[in-house]
């Protein structure tokens, strides 16, 4: 017998929800049904795929508070809950408007040999797995799929163990789409869960740390599928002399908090002139010290709890380092439980530098450490001074200074003069440099060809022997 599996509420602290993994059998004998359903829900083309997927989106809508209440038990934010139902709905509407040209495969056409015709087909993998992670749970659990299921795999997603609360009224949601609920499933559970998924799929999309990338990719090697990995970041920020200070204070706090910093692309360092450094700092804290935590009540402030209790330990743990080695906090500063949550108002922090974990490691909370710069080139070198790639921010009153820069910091999407802008702007292509990830961009139209296999059919149009034959 599988044991059950307890969830904290990030708000109370209480154990208020259990689920029950699938056994090793049970993940093989749906696997196996998807493939069969899939075979189907391929056949029925583009156009019918958007109908099912654009019926789908109505049910979303009419379940939308019920959706929006799991995702409020789970991660313990309201603002952000609300924005991840919305970027659902907007990114079905976005694939069904992209998916037809995508996937068209256009004419045959003759080959440099005039008697060869080519002509490609496009053949979606047939069962995509996803694990996604906790801090955004439902809209990283479709960013891969909503793709996915227009290319016309079937698809299996293991969200967190975390914030699993979510998964019933979604697939309530689906379950009113018959020809989606055979090829589109949720499965609850933790690591081994997931490890076990690995075993019954072509292609698996992992959402999530370093660490537990690592093993994913090992597993899929083993298994010979491919694998597109999102994971984590360091994203620093450069401010230059000649940026304009109000904007770049107002982006990066933004940037750096929103969701309480639990976003891969949050910017967790930022590399400051020196000519500007204290009327930055000045200006960075007055606006931080407004933010408050949203307790006891979601109307009280702006920053969430710390949803996850590890990562609680880890910001507290990066904290500390900071402060042991010489950090000086201007505001900010502890992580505190209340009620059995995790909080932690947003945290400036200067004198800090690359020894520090708060530098180097992935915190995942609202902490702003900044540090000032001599010149460009020692701005530069802190900033790919990482394991990571992910992002990162530019900050000048000159475009072509700041694309200089941005040219030479080695992430994969840079925002000019703005923060965070790939989590609102999804056409812009991008691969993850370093330990960040691997595989195609999940953003722009590569996200949705990573899931099909070109195929070319090369047909012989004359009955004339060909000249490399044998006589």
């Amino acid at each position: 017998m599988v044991d059950k599996l307890q969830v904290r509420n990030p708000r109370s602290g209480k154990i208020d929800y259990l689920i029950t993994p699938p056994t090793t059998g049970e993940i093989a004998a749906k696997c196996t049904s998807l493939r069969t359903a899939q075979i189907h829900w391929q056949q029925l083309g583009i156009e019918k795929r958007i109908a099912a997927i654009q019926q789908w989106k109505k049910y979303i809508l009419s379940h939308k508070q019920k959706l929006i209440e799991a995702l409020v038990n789970d991660t313990g934010r309201l603002i952000e809950s609300r924005l991840e139902i919305d970027s659902v709905v907007n990114s079905i509407d976005r694939w069904c408007k992209l998916a037809p040209e995508l996937l068209a495969t256009g004419e045959a056409k003759t080959t440099t040999i005039p008697f060869i015709q080519l002509q490609n087909q496009l053949v979606p993998y047939q069962l995509v797995g996803i694990i996604s992670p906790w801090n955004f749970p439902l809209l990283l659990s479709l960013i891969d799929a909503i793709p996915a299921l227009l290319a016309g795999c079937a698809v299996v997603v293991k969200p967190s163990e975390i914030t699993p609360r979510f998964i019933q009224p979604l697939l309530n949601t689906i379950a009113t789409v018959p020809v989606l609920k055979d090829i589109f499933i949720y499965i609850e559970g933790a690591g081994e869960t997931g490890a076990a998924l690995i075993e019954y799929i072509d292609f698996i999309c992992f959402t999530g740390s370093v660490a537990t990338g690592q093993k994913v990719l090992a597993m899929a090697a083993k298994n010979f599928i491919p694998a597109c990995l999102e994971l984590g970041g360091k994203d620093p920020a450069i401010v230059l002399n000649s940026a304009d200070l109000e904007l770049a204070t107002s982006a990066l706090l933004w940037g750096s908090v929103v969701n309480a910093g639990q976003s891969c692309l949050s910017i967790e360092r930022i590399y400051v002139a020196e000519s500007i450094f204290i009327e930055f700092i000045t200006k960075l804290t007055e606006k931080t010290k407004c933010l408050k935590l949203a307790y006891p009540t979601f109307e009280s402030g702006e920053i969430g709890p710390i949803i996850s209790e590890k990562q609680a330990d880890i910001i507290a743990e990066h904290l500390q380092d900071a402060v042991r080695k010489g950090a000086v906090i201007h505001c900010g500063g502890n992580v505190e439980k209340l009620d059995g949550g995790f909080w932690c108002l947003p945290t400036v922090l200067t004198q800090v530098n690359h020894s520090m974990k708060i530098m180097t490691e992935e915190t995942f909370g609202p902490i702003i450490p900044v540090i000032s710069f001599a010149n460009i080139e020692e701005a530069i070198d802190l900033a790919n001074d990482t394991m990571y790639g992910l992002s990162a921010a530019i900050f000048s009153g000159s475009e072509s200074e700041a694309l200089a820069v941005a040219s030479r910091i080695n992430v994969g999407a840079v925002s000019i003069n703005d923060a965070g802008l790939t989590a609102l702007i999804n056409e812009g292509e991008k691969n993850s440099f370093k330990f960040s990830g691997l595989g195609a961009s999940r953003m722009g139209s590569d996200s949705l060809k990573r899931f099909m296999r070109k195929k070319a059919i090369l047909s012989k149009v004359n009955s004339v022997p060909n000249p490399w034959w044998f006589d």
